[in-house]
């Protein structure tokens, strides 16, 4: 995932926008296999797990809910760096 956001970042990324996000949806794991994997090394971090995938309107939803606040949080940062 790092690769592939880096890579769009530089060869993709149109003037404007923001840094790209990736999302991983995962069939099957668990909190012991997301801990061990220890991806928060990498910057990556694991916002909610879920054993089950809720219906795809409620899924929609909160992707568009994160996403918005990814959004906000990143242009506080802006400010705050300014």
């Amino acid at each position: 995932m790092e690769l592939y956001l880096k890579w769009l970042d530089r060869y993709e990324k149109q003037e404007g926008e923001l840094q790209p996000v990736g999302l991983i949806l995962c069939a099957e794991s668990s909190r012991e296999q997301i801990e061990l994997l220890e991806m928060h090394k990498d910057g990556i971090m694991v916002a909610e797990y879920w054993t089950e995938l809720p219906p795809k309107k409620q899924l929609e939803q909160k992707i568009h809910s994160i996403l918005i606040e990814a959004k906000e949080r990143m242009e506080r940062n802006k400010l705050l760096d300014k």
